[in-house]
Order: structure tokens, then C-alpha cells, then sequence
């Protein structure tokens, strides 16, 4: 059968510097690229796997970055069919509180985190402004959790977030954590937060990703392919070989993500398309 998805774990980033990051990833993570990192060529890959929709998702490096990247996603969104934007945020940024409010305006949809990248630990004082004000304009926010060269992003750490803030509405990329599944075992799986299923079959294997979703409920997991690593085909594919049944397929590839952000059939229509362009 046919299924409705949608990717909650795509990265968007200008098109003159999008080779240039890919390869940075690359050779940070040491994983093989499916692209190059153009945003057309997450476009092809959904068109050819009929995706219903794709979160984009892009982080500041540096404070200066934050406007530019919330302006470049709502910008992207606004003028794409099938898109929903996450916005970025620093810990240096000097009035987080307005440009979180900002976000909103915007039509972005929750904030994005990536702890290594942007060269802070998750649960040390100075993101708690970012936390606060996410929680006061109900956006959600992504985090990247799990690393090799750091702890910045451990599982242990986001659950020292979950603990001081319950009402934060968290998706925990790579189940949990990638590379540091048997700390998300052991911190995070049962607890009030989404996982998604980005840079984690490759890795970790199937039946153990399986083994995580299983014991962390399936109400709370949603599909992602953290393009431009990987592109759609075979992370669909790898779902489909997991002992789901049909309904746990539907609520993984979008029940989920749909509840989680209230999102509707027509919440991926660009602002072109709704007024009739």
C-alpha cells in the first residue's frame, strides 16, 4: 500500500555553500552522503518517493546567523510546496525572547539544536533562556542528541533538560542519540519525548533500532532521513522491513509528527498555492 510521509529531519542550507557543509559532514561523521546537499535534490528524492511533506531544519553557528537562517527558512517554506520550517537560535543571540516570538510570526515551526556544532552543552544554564521562551511560545524544539567526539548532546544531559523543564515539547534526533543508544536506553526511552529515526539503521542496524522504538513507544516515534546523509528511498525502505504493523507504519511515517505539531492536510501548501498563485 501507499503511505503518507513525512520526513521530520531534513537540513536546508544555501545553495552556494550546500557541497561545502555536505562535505563537512562527511568528514565529521565519517558516513557515506547520498547528496550533495542541495535543497533540489531533496526536492527530487520526495518527488520520487511521493513524501508528503519535509521538515526543513538549519542551526546557527554563531548568533549573527540567527535572523538570516529563521528568514531563510520561512523564506524557503513560503515559496515551496510541502515544506514546514524549524528555526535556529544561539545562546549568544542578545534577545532570544523576541526573536523566538519572532519564529512564530514567521510561520516557522519549532527550533532547532544541534549542542556540537554550536558549542554548548544542552543542560548548562546559558540555553535556559532558549528553553524558557520556547516553552512560553509553544515551540518545540529538535535536538541533536548523541556524538562521538563530545558529550555536549549525551542523553544523560537532555534528561537533565526533560527533568527541569517537563512542559518542553523535545524530538530527540537519532533515537535518542546517536552512537550513545544504550545511554538513551537507559535515559531517555519511556519518557515524555519524541524520538526520530535519522542517521540510525545504518549505524545501529535495524533490529536494534527496532528494540529502541519498541520499548519507547511507537506513539512516539517519526520518520526522518537527516538529509542530505541520507535520501529517502532506503530509510522508507528500511521501515517498511521492520515488524511493524500497519498501523504502527502509518503513525511512524506521519500519525505522529501530525499530532505532535496539530498539523493538517493543508499545512504544507505554500503561501503561493493558498492564495491561488
Amino acid at each position: 500500500m501507499g503511505y503518507r510521509i513525512i520526513d521530520c529531519h531534513a537540513h536546508l542550507f544555501p545553495d552556494k555553500i550546500a557541497e561545502k557543509v555536505a562535505n563537512n559532514l562527511h568528514e565529521y561523521y565519517h558516513l557515506r552522503m547520498d547528496s550533495k546537499g542541495h535543497f533540489s535534490e531533496l526536492q527530487k528524492s520526495a518527488e520520487d518517493s511521493r513524501i508528503a511533506g519535509l521538515l526543513l531544519l538549519s542551526s546557527a553557528t554563531k548568533a549573527s546567523q540567527v535572523e538570516v537562517i529563521n528568514n531563510f527558512v520561512s523564506a524557503t517554506v513560503k515559496n515551496t510546496n510541502r515544506t514546514i520550517g524549524f528555526g535556529s537560535m544561539h545562546f549568544d543571540y542578545p534577545e532570544i525572547q523576541k526573536e523566538t516570538h519572532r519564529m512564530k510570526e514567521l510561520g516557522l515551526r519549532g527550533i532547532k539544536l544541534h549542542a556540537e556544532f554550536q558549542n554548548f552543552k544542552i543542560d548548562d544554564e546559558k540555553m535556559f533562556p532558549i528553553y524558557e521562551s520556547a516553552i512560553r511560545e509553544n515551540l518545540p524544539i529538535l535536538f541533536h542528541l548523541g556524538d562521538e567526539t563530545s558529550d555536549y548532546s549525551s542523553p544523560k544531559r537532555m534528561a537533565r533538560v526533560l527533568d527541569r523543564y517537563p512542559e518542553l515539547r523535545v524530538i530527540g534526533g537519532h533515537l535518542g542519540g546517536v552512537y550513545a543508544w544504550d545511554a538513551s536506553m537507559e535515559y531517555l526511552v519511556g519518557r515524555d519525548l519524541y524520538f526520530d529515526t535519522s542517521s540510525v539503521f545504518d549505524i545501529l542496524g535495524e533490529e536494534k533500532a527496532y528494540d529502541i522504538m519498541r520499548k519507547h513507544g511507537m506513539d512516539k516515534i517519526v520518520f526522518g532521513t537527516d538529509f542530505p546523509i541520507r535520501l529517502h528511498q532506503s530509510e522508507i525502505e528500511h521501515i517498511l522491513n521492520l515488524p511493524l504493523s500497519e498501523k504502527e507504519r502509518e503513525m511512524v511515517f506521519h500519525e505522529n509528527i501530525e499530532r505532535f505539531l496539530s498539523l493538517d492536510e493543508h499545512s504544507f501548501d505554500c503561501e503561493r498555492e493558498q492564495a491561488g498563485a
